[in-house]
């Protein structure tokens, strides 16, 4: 008899622990701020960081996440249309910035666009697709350089890899958001780059069709003072 309790009490347990988990679909650049919000969540979050574009091509092809966190409002349009988001679940959650980065160890240009040398190519993510780099190429074309550096993009599979591009200095000058660049100590912010050149950065999180009622309280407790309070410590502000 012993034996049976015993073996109902771990099975409770164990099907209260698979109770307690979510799959959260992130935005790479959120990764060491939401790794650390998270901690402060009652429920274990199991976090997969990636481009927004890759991630919302997975969630449409089925992948079995319970709330996406998007580096724009486009990827989470995109996913709204398809009727894959559960309704009323939608919210804005934070703002971020773009900047110019170089490596630690090179001296900071007088003009960023200067640190290029004939042969380098510029750092930035996927301008087709990923929303830093969409943002970048918005950014650039106003000022009036995509023309000339069209050609010379190293475009990477998301802004952490564009980061890493430049930390490595594989490139010399990159354009990254302001919170990955302050949790590199092997870049350096050459310049801000004025939020008027590019759609205003957003970040969505919405809960996916199906989830459990867990998303709609882990997206409540992302906008918690607390939560909050983590965000700004790595640089993000409010939309």
């Amino acid at each position: 008899m012993t034996r049976v309790l015993a073996a109902l009490v771990l099975a409770v347990a164990l099907h209260a622990t698979a109770q307690e988990r979510l799959t959260v679909f992130a935005a790479a650049s959120l990764k060491n701020a939401l790794d650390e919000a998270n901690a402060g969540f009652r429920a274990r979050c199991l976090v997969s960081y990636a481009a927004s574009s890759a991630l919302a091509r997975q969630i449409e092809a089925g992948a079995p996440a319970q709330v996406f966190i998007s580096a724009d409002e486009e990827w989470m349009n995109y996913l709204q249309a398809k009727n894959l988001l559960m309704p009323g679940t939608r919210r804005d959650l934070l703002g971020n910035r773009l900047v110019w980065i170089v490596p630690a160890s090179r001296p900071l240009p007088a003009d960023p666009v200067s640190a290029l040398g004939p042969r380098d190519r510029l750092a930035i993510a996927d301008p087709s697709a990923v929303p830093a780099g969409k943002y970048a190429r918005a950014a650039l074309e106003r000022l009036g350089l995509w023309p000339a550096l069209a050609g010379r993009i190293a475009g990477a599979e998301n802004v952490r890899a564009a980061l890493a591009l430049v930390a490595h200095d594989e490139s010399p000058l990159g354009i990254v958001y302001e919170t990955d660049a302050r949790e590199e100590p092997k870049v350096k912010i050459a310049a801000r780059i004025d939020p008027r050149l590019h759609p205003a950065i957003v970040y969505p999180a919405a809960a996916t069709r199906g989830a459990p009622a867990l998303a709609r309280e882990y997206l409540d407790y992302l906008a918690t003072p607390a939560a909050m309070a983590v965000f700004a410590r790595h640089g993000f502000s409010r939309p």
